[in-house]
């Protein structure tokens, strides 16, 4: 493990273009904030920077506002992990309201650990729009 303390910042955070997650290609930024409307197939989260961290796993989560899955019961946390592939590495954690949006509402908070501690938090809003 490297002895260098890992550098890691959030470089942009808000409503983005629709990522492929199959693609190496992050997300186009396009627009900074923290309240999302709750339209289909809004894109929403943040890039981090990261640096001083090559071969680390990332652990990334997302808290759902009590989203039921299929059979009515709440959807637990979306988390998971990641390499970090390169000394200088973008990371993109984020989500995008699907139908119906009557139960997308309220908090989702999306958060970064690395090295049991948590390096990136951010809680965003999905509001109803008028």
């Amino acid at each position: 493990m490297s002895k260098l303390k890992a550098d890691v910042s959030i470089i942009y955070s808000g409503i983005f273009s629709q990522w492929d997650s199959q693609s190496d290609d992050l997300p186009r930024f396009l627009e900074a904030t923290v309240h999302v409307p709750a339209v289909i197939d809004t894109e929403f989260g943040f890039i981090v920077r990261i640096k001083k961290a090559k071969n680390q796993v990332l652990t990334y989560c997302i808290y759902h506002p009590g989203i039921p899955d299929d059979n009515g019961d709440i959807r637990p946390p979306f988390d998971g992990e990641v390499f970090i592939k390169e000394n200088d590495w973008r990371f993109y954690l984020g989500d995008c309201i699907w139908a119906p949006v009557s139960n997308k509402l309220g908090n989702w908070r999306m958060t970064l650990e690395l090295n049991g501690k948590i390096v990136a938090d951010k809680t965003f809003k999905v509001y109803l729009p008028e």
